[in-house]
């Protein structure tokens, strides 16, 4: 088989590594804030609305791509509204995998920010209130520091569960070299033409990136104890 060039090995990576990066960001900031409004609270309904919060890590990845499809593709409301304004559908494009891995993440953030929040001492939170701090300032300056290393397990988990993501990737953005293809697929599609030397390669990167960034965050908790 022919040499693969250099710029065909970093795309993918490149592509993944940005795609990874938002993802990880969109899911760790949405499940951080619902995690810190979820916290301590109870109300009729908390079970049936985290189960729903969970669902994307115990359906099958496939499962989670076509209710995607079905909600953002070209024939749904949402698509032609976003069609319409942007001028592009969302299937098919670099966005719609950091949505995939974004909705397929977000459930280990969420359960990592919200193991961090409800281990706060609620009277704490409530000094910070007594003496006029918002809602915001109780937050950013109280909930975050002490929920710090919760809080960057789930955006490490986050990150690296968008890193691996696949089949809701698959099926919402597809496979489109240089432009839709990530690590993941990439390496599938590697394996599927037998080239398995840069699958092999491709696989190293994403368990050495992987592999650093659990190690840091394992690092850092251990400091802080």
């Amino acid at each position: 088989m022919p040499e693969m060039e250099w710029s065909d090995f970093w795309s993918p990576v490149g592509l993944s590594l940005k795609v990874s990066l938002l993802a990880g960001i969109i899911a760790f900031l949405i499940a951080g804030y619902i995690a810190w409004l979820m916290a301590g609270k109870k109300f009729w309904g908390k079970t049936i609305l985290e189960t729903i919060f969970m669902l994307p890590m115990v359906l099958p990845p496939t499962v989670v791509g076509f209710l995607l499809l079905m909600a953002f593709g070209r024939r749904s409301p949402v698509g032609k509204l976003f069609e319409t304004l942007a001028g592009l559908p969302i299937v098919f494009t670099w966005g719609a995998a950091v949505l995939s891995a974004a909705v397929v993440a977000f459930p280990l953030a969420y359960q990592s920010a919200k193991a961090g929040f409800a281990s706060i001492d609620r009277d704490l939170l409530s000094a910070g209130r007594s003496m006029g701090a918002s809602e915001w300032q109780v937050l950013f300056y109280i909930a975050v520091p002490l929920a710090q290393r919760s809080l960057t397990i789930a955006f490490v988990l986050s990150f690296t569960r968008a890193l691996g993501e696949f089949g809701a990737t698959l099926m919402l953005a597809g496979n489109i070299p240089g432009r839709t293809q990530t690590l993941p697929t990439a390496i599938y599609m590697a394996v599927e033409s037998g080239d398995t030397t840069t699958a092999w390669a491709w696989a190293a990167f994403m368990i050495l990136i992987s592999f650093l960034l659990l190690a840091l965050s394992g690092r850092r908790s251990e400091k802080e104890e």
